[in-house]
């Protein structure tokens, strides 16, 4: 072989190697995606039905119900137009509580109920997640304009 030629070869692997990456980097990514969807969002069924996604909002009041094994727990999530139940195994962070934003991550099951695999709760007194804060406001604003078409 010539050297231009080795060098070609060399090159040429050099491109598939880096597509090759990119394309497993690609794909690792793709799979570790979860979109956020409010329960308005849920409940209008735009959630993928067997994908994992998060679902944000703030837990409704006399909502939590604990099972005796202690660490399911069972609430409700709204963005004050729809309310979707959630069921959780494990330990809630300890900022968790009624009237508080969270988001989860999990799966919609067929019979209507979200089954989260990760809770996160607010930080603090004003923080909401951004993703629950523009939710919310449009199903404020939704809630408006519903309100006022009816009359």
């Amino acid at each position: 072989m010539k050297a231009r030629q080795k060098r070609l070869l060399f090159v040429a692997l050099g491109v598939v190697g880096v597509g090759v990456a990119a394309s497993l980097a690609l794909s690792a990514l793709r799979s570790n995606i979860s979109y956020f969807f409010s329960p308005s969002q849920v409940m209008a069924n735009e959630a993928p039905a067997e994908a994992v996604f998060r679902l944000g909002g703030l837990v409704v009041d006399d909502s939590i119900a604990r099972q005796e094994d202690g660490l399911t727990v069972h609430f409700a999530v709204t963005d004050n137009a729809e309310t979707v139940r959630v069921s959780y195994t494990g330990i809630l962070p300890d900022l968790f509580g009624e009237g508080q934003g969270v988001v989860t991550k999990g799966r919609l099951g067929g019979d209507g109920v979200f089954y989260a695999e990760e809770v996160l709760a607010k930080h603090d007194e004003s923080y909401l997640p951004p993703e629950v804060a523009s939710s919310l406001k449009e199903a404020h604003v939704q809630g408006v304009v519903d309100a006022v078409t009816q009359k």
